[in-house]
């Protein structure tokens, strides 16, 4: 409180802020150094007493008696909004206290321990919906004896399978999974979450079936090898029905099948190799493996080198099939589509008995897709796959060739050939003798018989 500039008929002039009590009806001012001046200029400091004080117009008056009350009012007000608030809350920390009690979770764990990963795996729950890993395809994943989890996860990091590691080592951890991660080799989806990759690799899922197809084989013989071996939950006829398009199967993941004549089987693109694949996979899925390799395999520059021979891809791939089919020797290969190349060019008929063979279709008596020999009847064959009677190459692939056979027709040996046969003479079984001129080839022919 500050006293007023003026006493009253004292004739005392204030200078500075003082500090004033007010009691007992008097003004009490006390502080060392005051200064105050008289009307005619003396000075002296110290203690004022005022007696019959006029107090300040300004002093501030008791708070009334509403605002109090309406003070009380919004306290009642909160603490009655609180009391859902707080039911609801509990409600739902006692659900999932439930929730956390009866989650079946390793034994082993103690309850700190089991209480932080449960609360880690809870925040993460969004990431555990998605995919672990960042791969498009398929990948075979092996895990080796003694291998640790923490050892596992970082191979899965490393193969593009997993890109949080240590959200798959709590989850392994929380549920006692860590202990179970089985050795051997995985075919591992693209599309696995954390607790489909954990289970795929711990010994409560069922084993990888291993198939083997061979190069050079017609589909028939893929789908008699399933109907023997029986393989996870692929059915022949089915596998059968996908590749002759007897039934539906989405093309669309497939560019390089855009062009792909309406009337043909995707024969061919059924590129021949090992698979692995899970105990409930069915033949779509087999397929779709089949054509994601060939994509794979069958790279945008080898299609580049197709075309700079003049071929589309379903061209190339017939050529690669009949390649397939004469040639025994690798190293042949590409000798052989370069005599092919040489005939096209020159308009001459291919004349190649795999394609006949094709023509002809199972043979009961010998129980073989390929007949051997061949008579003058068969070569007389009414079959637009008949190429001793059909210019140029045949309407599409007559057997599913192998990466050999496609990078020769892509990189053909260049060579003046149009004739060769089977060298009878070579110490190589199934060697070929190759000549330029149709009498060296009648008499390389005439040499074996």
């Amino acid at each position: 409180m500050h006293l007023p500039t003026r006493f009253g008929n004292l004739g005392y002039t204030y200078r500075r802020p003082s500090v004033v009590i007010f009691k007992g009806g008097k003004y009490q001012v006390w502080q060392p150094g005051l200064h105050l001046q008289t009307a005619v200029g003396g000075h002296f400091q110290g203690r004022i007493t005022i007696t019959n004080p006029q107090p300040p117009s300004h002093q501030q008056q008791p708070a009334p008696k509403r605002g109090k009350l309406a003070r009380a009012l919004g306290r009642l007000a909160f603490f009655v909004m609180l009391i859902p608030i707080c039911g609801v809350t509990s409600f739902l920390l006692w659900q999932r206290y439930q929730q956390w009690q009866t989650t079946a979770v390793a034994p082993h764990l103690n309850p700190i321990e089991r209480l932080y990963l449960y609360n880690y795996l809870l925040t993460h729950e969004p990431q555990l919906a998605q995919a672990a890993g960042r791969n498009s395809v398929p990948i075979v994943f092996t895990i080796t004896p003694g291998e640790t989890a923490s050892a596992i996860a970082a191979n899965l990091v490393a193969a593009g399978a997993l890109t949080d590691r240590q959200l798959f080592l709590n989850y392994l951890r929380y549920y006692g999974l860590d202990w179970q991660l089985e050795a051997g080799e995985f075919t591992l989806s693209p599309y696995l979450t954390v607790p489909q990759l954990a289970q795929t690799l711990t010994a409560a899922y069922a084993r990888d079936v291993e198939l083997r197809f061979l190069e050079g084989w017609r589909s028939e013989e893929m789908a008699r090898y399933l109907a023997t071996t029986t393989p996870a939950q692929i059915d022949a006829a089915a596998f059968s029905a996908i590749v002759r398009r007897q039934t539906h199967f989405d093309l669309s993941p497939y560019p390089f099948l855009v062009a792909l004549p309406a009337e043909a089987s995707l024969e061919g693109y059924l590129f021949p190799d090992t698979y692995r694949v899970p105990q409930d996979a069915d033949a779509a899925y087999l397929v779709d493996a089949m054509l994601r390799n060939f994509d794979r395999r069958v790279d945008p520059a080898m299609r580049q080198q197709f075309g700079a021979q003049g071929l589309t891809l379903h061209q190339a791939v017939t050529l690669a099939s009949i390649v397939e089919r004469e040639a025994v020797v690798a190293e042949e290969r590409p000798l052989i589509a370069g005599v092919f190349y040489n005939r096209l060019a020159l308009g001459m008929r291919l004349e190649t008995d795999p394609t006949v063979q094709y023509a002809l279709g199972y043979q009961a008596d010998s129980d073989s897709w390929w007949k051997s020999p061949l008579t003058l009847n068969d070569l007389r064959a009414d079959s637009p796959y008949n190429t001793y009677l059909v210019t140029g190459l045949p309407p599409g692939p007559i057997a599913n060739p192998g990466l050999s056979s496609l990078r020769a027709v892509a990189n053909p040996t260049p060579s003046s050939y149009l004739f060769f046969v089977v060298d009878c003479t070579a110490v190589t079984p199934g060697a070929h003798v190759f000549s330029v001129t149709f009498e060296e080839h009648l008499a390389n022919v005439q040499r074996c018989r």
